[in-house]
């Protein structure tokens, strides 16, 4: 009788194993088999409906309140537990794989706490109703507590930290040199401007220049959807990037084709402007035009429908990336699409950049959005992203990202925590660095790989 019992309690014990794989497996998959025709979340997408926010940044996303796989777990009855954040030991640089300048990482300095800042600032993100009541009145309301109750679904190592300590934007870098990643693009807002959530972050790129230059990093600037961005003040705007950072060592060109070492701006939804109001600023014959001038650059637009390439196209961008960290969230972001992404960059001579990502949970500032979530799965979720990208044999590679913590899209080590009401999600059974390590050991390959399809040369 024990012995019947053991054999039942094994296959019963398997039986679990496999079903839980299977579903695990299913979630990543699902994606590619979604079609496109109107993909799902884009209605939510700037332009398409009036209201939400990526974090400050207007972006939207999937009407549904499908139950979250991985969602917080709230009301347990425990005693809080909190891992320490292990020491950092000083990087032997000489010891690290080269810098791969091609590979550029995501980077958001918009995080505050009371040491620094003076009270909390995105870790008590506002938790978003639904803009249908009906789907609403389901979720909880209201805003954040930290240091315990932050706005994501993950808890960094370094705790709620302030975008504004040196210690903590140092070792990021560190982070990101360890990680073989040589570009971090900044979000960036004009001075005396920032998100809807947070407060004015330019007076803290000459400490992030400074800091990515002591590891060799080099800095580009992702321009985000600030207030009434057009033609005109965007001008102004690279015209104070340029005038101001261009001269620093850490301040990132790319050498083009035809030899040209040029600044590379990132534009977030790029398509809210016409087509016409670009051009003015990215043609030759444009009313406001950089080209050919000291402010002339790489420009690259952001991709969410199949036709936003021709209004691309019109607009006189450089390029092309996709952002999202979600396969199946918009065209762009679906990896089955990236190959012809890429051959219609090729056929007009624009560079494209695919967005890979380590996963995707939004729950925390978004409850209602558990449609979009995508499990990490260990780091396979992104490995596969980064496996799609590479095979597209690609100029240049992004990664969503490096600290979106309310997104969940973050490489930045996180740590288990557990509150009396919250338990965070977190990288076991792996250690807080897997996705840094895993960055790594992508980051070498590809640099291998483009050394067999390119013959452009790292700036340094």
């Amino acid at each position: 009788m024990a012995k019947f019992r053991r054999r039942t309690c094994i296959i019963l014990s398997l039986f679990i194993l496999f079903i839980f794989s299977l579903m695990m497996g299913l979630k990543l998959l699902r994606p590619n088999s979604a079609t496109f025709g109107a993909p799902f979340g884009l209605d939510l997408l700037p332009e398409l409906h009036q209201q939400t926010i990526h974090l400050g940044k207007k972006t939207d996303f999937q009407k549904s309140d499908r139950i979250n796989s991985e969602t917080n777990t709230k009301n347990l009855k425990s005693v809080e537990i909190t891992m320490k954040p292990s020491k950092t030991s000083e990087l032997n640089l000489e010891e690290l794989p080269p810098l791969n300048y091609f590979l550029h990482v995501f980077y958001y300095s918009w995080y505050g706490n009371p040491q620094f800042d003076g009270k909390y600032i995105h870790w008590n993100h506002l938790v978003l109703e639904h803009w249908d009541p009906r789907i609403a009145k389901n979720y909880p309301q209201g805003r954040h507590s930290p240091p315990d109750d932050i706005g994501s679904s993950f808890y960094p190592e370094l705790g709620s930290y302030s975008s504004r300590d040196p210690t903590v934007i140092e070792t990021h870098m560190r982070q990101m040199r360890s990680a073989s990643i040589g570009v971090l693009a900044l979000s960036w807002y004009p001075p005396d401007s920032s998100d809807e959530n947070g407060e004015a972050t330019d007076n803290l790129v000459p400490t992030i220049l400074d800091k990515a230059h002591k590891y060799n990093l080099k800095v580009t600037f992702h321009i985000e959807p600030y207030n009434n961005r057009d033609d005109e003040n965007m001008y102004k705007n690279v015209k104070y990037i340029i005038d101001k950072y261009g001269n620093h060592p850490a301040f990132y060109r790319y050498k083009t084709k035809t030899g040209n070492a040029l600044p590379m701006f990132y534009v977030y939804d790029s398509y809210i402007t016409k087509p016409e109001k670009w051009a003015n600023l990215l043609t030759t014959s444009g009313s406001q035009s950089v080209r050919n001038s000291p402010y002339d650059g790489l420009f690259i637009a952001l991709l969410v429908e199949e036709k936003h390439k021709y209004d691309i196209l019109k607009s006189g961008f450089d390029g092309i990336y996709t952002y999202f960290a979600t396969n199946g969230f918009t065209y762009g972001s679906s990896h089955q699409n990236w190959a012809n992404l890429k051959y219609f960059c090729d056929k007009y001579n624009l560079i494209f950049i695919p967005s890979v990502g380590p996963g995707y949970i939004d729950t925390s500032i978004r409850p209602w959005n558990s449609q979009n979530t995508r499990n990490r799965i260990n780091g396979k979720y992104y490995e596969v992203a980064l496996s799609a990208a590479l095979q597209t044999h690609p100029s240049l590679i992004s990664i969503t990202s490096f600290n979106e913590w309310h997104e969940g899209t973050q490489i930045e080590k996180a740590v288990p925590k557990r509150t009396s009401n919250t338990v965070y999600l977190d990288y076991r059974p792996h250690k807080p660095s897997l996705y840094l390590e895993l960055t790594r050991k992508w980051s070498e390959k590809y640099s291998k790989d483009r050394t067999t399809y390119t013959s452009d040369q790292q700036l340094h």
